[in-house]
């Protein structure tokens, strides 16, 4: 099936999702006074973002250093044969793990990119051996931790009018 024309956006648009992706708990009143509109017009733009995909869910982010120890880690990974039902295979078993924060399927030398979080370095290890080194098809795997987080986030370049 072919995918969806992206919805037609404006100047106010971008703006409102820009501000969204940023702070999605900001109220129709603030949203409204930054970009001009009334907050029951602010509340049907969000609705029609909703229907049209744009807007998938709206989380919670946790602070990691409040919860406690958590290691993180990126791993490189190449498949050993890369059919299309192996790709698929191994993207469902990335989406169904928990410790699997991010999945990348890339171009270059690895197939993929996965970033893990652990509650320590053991746990790390258990889930690289559980999820790479048990996989008869994985090629070979490289294991980069994290030693310090400079940057994090999902906010994407606000969508040109």
């Amino acid at each position: 099936m072919p995918e969806a024309p992206p919805p037609r956006l404006d100047e106010i648009d971008a703006l409102l999702l820009d501000l969204l992706q940023h702070d999605a708990d900001r109220t129709l009143h603030d949203l409204g006074e930054r970009v001009g509109l009334s907050p029951s017009a602010v509340q049907r733009r969000i609705a029609r973002y909703r229907r049209d995909g744009l807007i998938t869910r709206q989380v919670a982010v946790l602070d990691p250093h409040r919860l406690g120890p958590t290691v993180l880690a990126t791993v490189l990974v190449t498949l050993d044969q890369e059919s299309f039902e192996h790709h698929r295979a191994f993207a469902a078993r990335m989406r169904a793990d928990a410790q699997v924060q991010q999945c990348y399927r890339v171009a270059g030398p690895w197939d993929y990119v996965v970033v893990l979080a652990s509650r320590s370095m053991r746990d790390c290890g258990r889930a690289g051996d559980r999820l790479f080194k048990a996989d008869d098809n994985i090629r070979r795997y490289e294991t980069l931790l994290v030693f310090d987080t400079v940057k994090t986030g999902l906010a994407l370049p606000p969508p040109l009018p």
